[in-house]
């Protein structure tokens, strides 16, 4: 199965001025297969939000190749596909929302493509439905909650059909209540309509939802793997400025004082299992 994105040798440069230059993105390979949920987690100043940006064509690289579904993203004829393959949905939903109406913002992205009005009526009852808001149709979106305007942005994302949502530290302005709502939706999204998730995240309880975890550090891919091997490596993730889930440190704590528990705890749930097996070993 083709990958759903493909990275060879990436490289990013930000030209700083007529001197200065830094890098971004540093020899990066990489590729996503259709249907995964990735998060990406590292340091501000780590990479990770240049490249989100590069997954839809918002960047470009500087050296190497990006290919969504076989697209490069440097052809500009290709650039229209790329993005109704990968939408994007940002920090702040204030900044994505262009209507009045919940509805209308929804509509927003497919009548620009000039989808028929038939369609794109079906289009935003199936996208508000997804995202649990199809009784917020007709409100004013400035009235809404964050999380609840959060989901109308992914709303409006997906009624442009995309195959995979690029989310670029979408709950970074949330409070738990709203950061709890967006990524029950993006769960769901990823389990039962198939979509391709690609997750920046600063917070570690998001990424533990993710079926993989990629660390980054200066530009470059540090750690790659399913959420219980990435966050076995606490000291290394340390080092790196980044902290652990909580139930994960108290796991390691644990095992320093002889209570012998498997890597790899990361839920509570699991936690008070383990606790529990050991307790009736005893």
């Amino acid at each position: 199965m083709a990958a759903m994105f493909q990275l060879e040798q990436v490289s990013h440069l930000y030209n700083g001025g007529d001197t200065e230059q830094k890098i971004a993105l540093k020899d990066v390979n990489l590729a996503i297969a259709p249907g995964e949920f990735v998060a990406v987690i590292g340091h501000n100043g780590s990479g990770k939000s240049t490249l989100a940006k590069h997954l839809n064509a918002l960047l470009l690289p500087t050296e190497g190749q990006v290919l969504v579904k076989g697209m490069d993203t440097k052809d500009p004829e290709q650039l229209w596909s790329i993005r109704q393959t990968a939408g994007m949905v940002f920090q702040n939903p204030d900044n994505q929302i262009v209507a009045t109406a919940v509805e209308e913002d929804v509509a927003f992205g497919p009548e620009n493509l000039g989808v028929p009005p038939a369609d794109i009526r079906r289009r935003v009852e199936a996208a508000l439905k997804a995202v649990d808001m199809w009784e917020f149709r007709q409100a004013a979106p400035h009235l809404l909650s964050g999380g609840q305007k959060q989901r109308i942005a992914i709303a409006g994302v997906l009624a442009m059909h995309p195959e995979a949502l690029i989310l670029d530290e979408p709950t970074a302005m949330l409070d738990p209540s709203g950061r709890r709502e967006v990524m029950d939706t993006v769960v769901r999204l990823n389990r039962e309509e198939g979509i391709t998730v690609v997750h920046i995240t600063h917070f570690m309880e998001e990424a533990v939802l993710a079926s993989r975890v990629i660390v980054m550090n200066d530009g470059q891919i540090v750690l790659d793997g399913v959420p219980e091997e990435v966050f076995s490596h606490v000291t290394e993730l340390k080092a790196l400025g980044l902290d652990v889930p909580q139930v994960t440190e108290l796991a390691l704590r644990l095992s320093e004082h002889n209570v012998k528990l498997p890597p790899g705890i990361l839920t509570v749930e699991r936690m008070v299992t383990e606790l529990c097996q050991l307790k009736s070993k005893m």
